[in-house]
């Protein structure tokens, strides 16, 4: 698995929207925040495109993001959003020029397809807060501060106190490469060829906007696809925006706890990763250990 270089003062960042619109002034914002990183920022071509509910057509949001990834001089691909629209691309994409050339690949959400597909090309990619986030955030937020952190070489190290969903937990240690992304999207792309699944990998979740039922599909999707048979963990993330259904059995955590109540994996809910303000980057494809303690989580990836 490749580990793009870290960046350097000078390198060229290129920002584009693979998948849906964005506001032009966000993207403004977050590439003077990369500036003052920096880094020489590109807005792409077609970044700021709007068609329907997508930047664009499929050629432009294709034409941008395989531009990106063959340019030698390209050391950072920033994903202005999700939304919806990556898997259009995930097939017509040619990956040779950035195996040859590494470089990092930084979003969430509608990107975790992105980063399945990275990742089968053996390319490690940072799950981290996008455009909208640096944005509206600023430079003194964790989030932000964390990406520039990984970016620049610095292992990552979180020492989490857990406390809301500590009874949900399943102690214990793991070690494994990381996979997985927003639950919904990845299991979108499960079964087909771009699905990343490492034996003895850690797996992280999160989701938005999902109703529990549908949470509890997929939860049951992903063991009925035999995943969680091969993994040495799971790290549940942010779940947010969603109404709790009084007609299911549990509510949503809890739910999703008694899925693999038969497994013996350590377990770890409420993971500060997802749709949120506290979005701790991760290193998708790199190794990682993670130790779950009664009233404690501690991740890191060196």
């Amino acid at each position: 698995m490749l580990q793009p270089p870290i960046l350097q003062t000078g390198d060229k960042a290129v920002i584009l929207s693979p998948a849906g619109k964005i506001d032009a002034g966000l993207v403004a914002k977050a590439a003077d925040l990369l500036c003052d990183w920096g880094l020489g920022v590109e807005i792409s071509e077609n970044a700021l495109c709007r068609t329907g509910r997508f930047s664009g057509f499929v050629e432009q949001r294709l034409a941008d993001l395989q531009r990106a990834m063959d340019d030698p001089e390209v050391k950072l691909i920033f994903c202005s959003r999700g939304g919806y629209g990556t898997v259009h691309l995930l097939d017509k994409l040619d990956f040779t020029g950035i195996r040859q050339y590494p470089k990092w690949v930084v979003g969430y959400s509608d990107i975790t397809v992105l980063h399945a597909t990275l990742q089968q090309h053996g390319i490690m990619s940072v799950h981290g807060p996008m455009a909208k986030h640096f944005a509206e955030e600023g430079p003194g937020d964790i989030s932000v501060r964390f990406t520039k952190a990984i970016l620049a070489g610095e292992p990552v190290f979180y020492d989490i106190p857990v406390a809301k969903y500590a009874y949900l937990n399943r102690k214990g240690k793991a070690s494994g490469r990381l996979f997985g992304g927003n639950l919904s999207v990845f299991c979108g792309i499960l079964g087909t060829r771009f699905a990343y699944l490492p034996k003895n990998g850690i797996l992280f979740i999160e989701d938005i906007g999902e109703e529990p039922y549908k949470i509890d599909r997929y939860i049951n999707q992903l063991k009925l696809a035999g995943i969680f048979d091969r993994i040495s963990g799971l790290i549940v993330g942010q779940f947010s925006d969603y109404t709790e259904d009084n007609d299911m059995y549990s509510a949503l955590y809890e739910s999703m706890a008694s899925v693999v109540a038969g497994y013996d994996f350590p377990v770890c809910f409420d993971f500060p990763a997802g749709h949120v303000k506290h979005n701790f980057p991760l290193v998708m494809g790199k190794t990682a250990r993670f130790v779950v303690k009664e009233d404690q989580l501690i991740f890191k990836q060196s």
